[in-house]
Order: C-alpha cells, then structure tokens, then sequence
C-alpha cells in the first residue's frame, strides 16, 4: 500500500500485539476507518504482527512446550501404554524450525485478518508528533518515514522483558523469554533466575529436552498468587520431575563468559553459593514498553514504572487517547488485553465497551498445567468471607486415568451463605481448558449447586470439575 503524508483515520492503533490487533479489527467491524502501525519483523524483515504474545511469547513457547512433551512421552511413558520406541533422536533444530512456522501462520493470519476486515497497516514504529484539531499526528518509522493522523488513538505497545540490574541481556548466555526460545541445543546446564509463568514453562522445555534445571526464586513462598494448596501440589509434580527449585533467594552476581554463565547467591539460611550453568534464563517480570512512544510531545501522562496512566475503562489523561494491555495497570496477560481492546473499540464507536478484572483467568501450561479464576483460599481467609471448599483429585478421574496422566486436582471455594462461585483452581491434564466452564459459571454468577446439576459427559476430565462442585455439599460421587 502507499503511504500518503497525512492520511486521516478515525481510529489509528499503535501495536499490533493481541490488544492492538484485536481492536483495529472491533473498531473496524463498527465502521470506523482504522489504521494499525507495528514495527515487529519477520527474519525476512518483512511485517511480524501479533506481539511479544505471537513472536515471542505465548504462542512460540506453546509449540515448544508441545514438542518437547511429546518427546518426553516418547522418551518416558511410551512402554506404558505397550508402545516401544527405539532409536529415539532429537532434532532441536527442526523442532525450532516448527515452532517458527507456527509463529509465521499467526502472523500471516492477522494480516489476513486486517485484510478482510479494511485496517490499515502500516510497517514501522509509530510515534506521537504533535496533536492537531483533527486529531493526533503518528509518525511512522519503516522502510520509508510518513505521517497519518488519527481522532482516537489506541496505544497497545505491550512490555519488554525486565533485565537484571547491572546484567544486560545477550541473547547468547544471558537469556530473555526470546533468547530462551531460540536456542538451538539442549544446554547441559539452564538457571532460571524466578519461578513466575516463563521461567517455569521454559524450564519445562529444556527440562523435558535433558537440561539440568535450577530455579531460583526470591520469594519465600512457591506462586504467591497461586493457591496454596494448588502450589503445593504442583511443586511435588515438579519436584518429581526433577526441575531443582531454590525459594527465598538472593541473587548477587552474575558473570558471562564464552565458557558459561556463573550466579552467586544467598540460600533462605544465608549460606553462600555459586552456580555454573551452560545458559541463564532472566525471568523476573516485564516493564511497560513506552520508550520512543513520543509521549512528552502530547503530554501523555505515564506512572513511575513507565507505564501510561487509564481510568477503569483505558481512558488516558487526553482527549482520544486510550492504551491497553501489558501498557497500563493490571495483569499482563494476552487475553486481559484483548478484551480491553475490545471494549476501548465499543466505547468509541459509542457502545458500552465492559471488561470484568475480578474474571480473567490464569494459566501456566507446565505439565501439570496451573488454572485458576477467582479468589484464593488465602484471599478470603484474609477478608474474613465465610466459604465452603469443595476439592476432587484427577487420580479418581476414569479419563485422566486413560490418558495415564492423575496428578492434581480441582477445588472450588463457594459463598458459606450464598453458594456462589468465589473462585476455581486447577492443577492437572488440560487445566487451561477446564478453567473456561468456571470463568463461565461465575460471569453468571453460578452457585456451585449450578455446576453440580449440569450433565458432564462421561468419561471427561470436565466430571472433574462437576464433582468439585459436589464436594462443595459434601457429596461428591467418584471419591
């Protein structure tokens, strides 16, 4: 497309990452002229739409998550299920090579996407000039440099990983979430330094794959926000499965080499360590990505942390500005984003855009997967809400039994008086999955009477969540 100086939109979107891609594509449905600018590059330069979340982020590590726990069954319960593999090989190369093509089809399917839905899209970092009475002038960086001007601006420009103090990334031995999905080997030795979503699904991976693993934490307790019996049951999975985990931790120097990465630390008890490790995976949260966004030259408001200041419903401190995802307060996760998206795009186009925060879920695709909506039984405890707690384990679940996968558990927390869904964890086979119903049952706000009368279909891990439920009343069926 050519690019014309000036070219006026009603909506222009600054990211294309799940928040931004998502609202180009709602206000566009609406009938709102939009135009998406997103500097993402292919290896071939060409346009990388969809984010930290499509490039490097949820969708790579879910291929490599996938790869690699099919190599482990191949590897490890095979013989169980009397299928005997021999001369198992390992091809890390390809299994990056598949994983880049699964990144290649969602990025060409959000071009399509734009296509058929008549958003621009513009190649090149855009950046804020000045605002006019007609809007907002963006300039866009790219192959070559043009202005276009937009009435309401949507900012999606996600985060970037946070680095240690005083350690930059390299790519090379000190690694990023994106340095972590490239490698090209299986390191005989991998430190992860937190315990948070990434750094337990990328020890995962090269886990499964024959590294030797080490997390380190700082925190005292294993997933603070986790429930504390959901955490405690998916640290004996991992535990098991050999993933070395050091909680309370104080990290004091790390040094790079050609030969390594070498971490010295204080243990919980103060004592003294030093740990060599082939690669160091640096997985202690990310910062709102608003460096060269030009938000001096409108007077966008930003908050100590970088991030850009919204009200409950992603309004900034300008008229027409909005922002949403990993870019202002709130949990960074894809889907949050998206649905901010979405209802940034309803508010302009006059509509009643809703996002309900207390209803996003969360997971962690580790094997046992971690999914949980809601409060926590610490939560209300502190709160002091009366609850009842209904729980019912995988283990005397028929499918989880044929699938050969037992470990965890789901356990509903319901209203003492009420019998309303407070909240919902899970740790076991396809908790991602299971975690809907639930998001579901409490945006209705169900009772867990509600879930214990709906027919389940047998066998089905979803039984599971039905005889949660029923645990609630004290008359699970199964256990």
């Amino acid at each position: 497309m050519e690019l014309k100086m000036n070219q006026a939109f009603d909506v222009v979107v600054i990211g294309a990452g799940p928040g931004g891609y998502v609202a180009a594509i709602r206000a566009a449905q609406l009938g709102l002229k939009v135009a998406c600018v997103d500097a993402w590059k292919s290896a071939d330069g060409g346009p990388a739409p969809g984010g930290t979340c499509t490039n490097v982020g949820c969708i790579p590590s879910k291929a490599l998550l996938q790869s690699s726990e099919h190599y482990e069954h191949a590897k490890r319960h095979f013989a169980d299920h009397g299928i005997g593999v021999s001369g198992l090989s390992l091809d890390v190369a390809k299994m990056i090579g598949r994983k880049d093509q699964v990144v290649k089809q969602n990025n060409d399917g959000i071009l399509y996407l734009f296509k058929k839905n008549k958003v621009s899209f513009f190649h090149g970092r855009g950046s804020f000039v000045k605002a006019t009475d007609q809007g907002y002038e963006i300039r866009i960086d790219g192959a070559e440099t043009s202005v276009i001007v937009g009435k309401h601006i949507v900012i999606a420009t996600g985060s970037n990983a946070r680095a240690l103090p005083q350690v930059a990334f390299d790519e090379q031995q000190v690694l990023s979430n994106e340095g972590a999905l490239a490698l090209t080997e299986v390191p005989k030795s991998l430190c992860l330094i937190g315990s948070g979503v990434i750094g337990l699904e990328m020890g995962s991976v090269w886990r499964r794959l024959g590294a030797d693993v080490t997390v380190l934490e700082a925190l005292p307790n294993f997933l603070g926000a986790v429930d504390e019996q959901i955490a405690r049951e998916a640290r004996k999975a991992f535990d098991k499965q050999g993933l070395k985990i050091e909680l309370g931790v104080r990290v004091d120097t790390v040094e790079s080499s050609k030969k390594g990465v070498s971490v010295t630390y204080a243990t919980a008890k103060g004592e003294a360590r030093t740990l060599e490790v082939d690669k160091l995976v640096v997985s202690i949260g990310r910062v709102p990505n608003t460096d060269g966004l030009g938000a001096q030259a409108i007077g966008l408001a930003l908050d100590e942390r970088g991030a850009i200041k919204v009200d409950a419903d992603c309004r900034t401190n300008l008229a027409g500005v909005w922002a949403v995802g990993d870019v202002v307060r709130g949990p960074m996760l894809a889907h949050k984003a998206e649905e901010e998206g979405v209802a940034v795009a309803e508010r302009i186009a006059g509509q009643h855009g809703h996002v309900d925060f207390r209803l996003i879920p969360w997971v962690i695709y580790t094997s046992p997967e971690i999914a949980w909506v809601g409060q926590t039984e610490q939560q209300l405890k502190s709160d002091g809400v009366a609850y009842r707690v209904g729980s019912f384990p995988f283990l005397a679940n028929g499918r989880a039994r044929a699938l050969g996968d037992t470990t965890g558990m789901v356990k509903m927390l319901a209203d003492a008086k009420t019998d309303e869904i407070l909240g919902v964890h899970i740790v076991g086979p396809m908790a991602s999955e299971l975690i809907a119903e639930c998001v579901v049952a409490m945006a209705f706000r169900a009772s867990s009477e509600d879930i214990a009368r709906v027919c389940h279909a047998h066998p089905s891990l979803s039984e599971s969540v039905k005889e949660a439920a029923l645990g609630v009343d004290k008359r699970t069926l199964n256990f």
